[in-house]
């Protein structure tokens, strides 16, 4: 396998830091280019695999570049139509890794680097919202955008002045990750987007999004766009075929920044992987306190909304411009997985005691914040503001988009008060 390159955007410019050699997965390593050490600024691209001369393990390097990939459908199809094995990450991330999440941008050495914007029609819109995960997929391998997580998402660029939606090509970032609904659970989409607003107005910081309606608001004619905390846009920034080119800013998620593989998000068994989330805030964030709560109040949310899918890579780290300090990151893909039958009650990892959603209690977040080294009294008054506002702001939220035509959204009420750790 030839080397490749991993480069790093720092205030719009790109800057090669380091290569992952190797013949294959069980033998490329990661490491840092001498000259990027040397450089007198050098920041980490993850937690996880600090600033060293020396290489640092396969398995190291597997557990973060792997987790900029998508899993699932999405990987399979990728994987077939570049001909390549599922179960090889290095190709696939050869292929999509010159748009990353984050700032990263992954590249073979001497290969051109294209930055284009063409336009998607709404026809081609329409086609995400009707085909699904497969036509998100062929979207991510022609864009060679790689996005994590096993839903069927895209990236694309949105500007609300010209013609509206844009398929980033080579390295143009995007601006926005657009899912569709998926065949199997009704109402994913407005499920999402409810969970989201409800959130939001619980106080909660979360990743602002809006719904795409391609025809009259039934499941496979919407889609739901969610704005990129990880761009921004500089005044007087470079254009891409005419249009203001944003500015990447580093994230990655707790699985990476923690160096757990993507296939270990989910805690089977009692591993502390909370714990360890609550550390990494203490020891890493810029604000620890401040972060610690948030995260507090978003663990206290899930459990009410019924979030069971919850796990480590839906949390994130996101880092200034300077690449100098990190925050947690908004809160991102909040569902109320629980409303459908399919769905596991398990939480994504253990919280105090308890990882069934219908065993947790009070008491167990009271344990939880014990464990965690929070102030009990602190944590749980928290814990009884987020429990009193959430009705309020579910209703008001479900009103919100009924009113915005979008009625399942009252249905979705209905469903979350009966199935959600908030029932009573």
């Amino acid at each position: 396998m030839e080397n490749l390159i991993v480069s790093m955007e720092r205030g719009g410019v790109m800057r090669r830091v380091g290569l992952i050699s190797g013949n294959s997965a069980s033998d490329s390593r990661f490491s840092y280019t001498a000259d990027y050490l040397r450089s007198g600024d050098p920041a980490p691209v993850s937690l996880s695999l600090p600033l060293q001369p020396e290489p640092f393990s396969p398995s190291q390097t597997k557990n973060f570049f792997e987790g900029l990939l998508p899993e699932g459908f999405t990987r399979r199809t990728v994987a077939q139509w570049m001909h390549v094995a599922e179960d090889d990450y290095l190709p696939i991330l050869h292929g999509l890794g010159r748009e990353c999440l984050g700032a990263l941008c992954i590249t073979a050495e001497g290969e051109e680097s294209e930055a284009a914007y063409t336009p998607v029609s709404g026809q081609e819109v329409q086609a995400l919202a009707a085909e699904g995960a497969t036509k998100s997929a062929e979207l991510v391998t022609k864009a060679h955008l790689s996005l994590t997580g096993a839903s069927g998402k895209v990236g694309l660029y949105y500007s609300a002045g010209n013609h509206g939606w844009y398929l980033p090509r080579g390295t143009a970032p995007s601006t926005h990750i657009v899912k569709q609904s998926h065949v199997r659970l009704d109402g994913i989409v407005t499920n999402e987007r409810l969970s989201l607003l409800t959130a939001a107005k619980c106080g909660i910081e979360v990743a602002r999004s809006f719904i795409i309606n391609t025809g009259r608001g039934a499941d496979r004619e919407i889609l739901l766009a969610t704005e990129r905390y990880d761009r921004c846009f500089a005044p007087g920034g470079k254009l891409i075929d005419g249009l203001p080119c944003p500015l990447r800013l580093h994230q990655e998620d707790f699985a990476q920044a923690m160096g757990i593989p993507a296939s270990g998000k989910y805690e089977k068994e009692p591993r502390g992987y909370l714990r360890g989330m609550f550390d990494l805030l203490r020891h890493s964030s810029a604000d620890p306190i401040a972060d610690q709560l948030k995260l507090w109040d978003i663990l206290v949310f899930n459990y009410l909304i019924g979030n069971t899918d919850s796990h480590i890579k839906n949390f994130s780290l996101l880092y200034s411009p300077n690449q100098r300090t990190v925050r947690l990151a908004p809160a991102y893909d909040v569902v109320s997985t629980v409303v459908y039958e399919e769905s596991t009650r398990e939480m994504a990892f253990f919280i105090g005691d308890a990882v069934l959603l219908d065993d947790l209690t009070r008491d167990s977040f009271r344990l939880a914040a014990g464990e965690l080294g929070l102030g009990e009294r602190m944590a749980m008054r928290r814990f009884d503001a987020v429990c009193e506002r959430f009705r309020p702001a579910l209703h008001a939220a479900a009103e919100e988009l009924a009113a915005a035509g979008f009625p399942k959204a009252l249905e979705l009420e209905q469903r979350i008060l009966k199935a959600g750790g908030g029932k009573q």
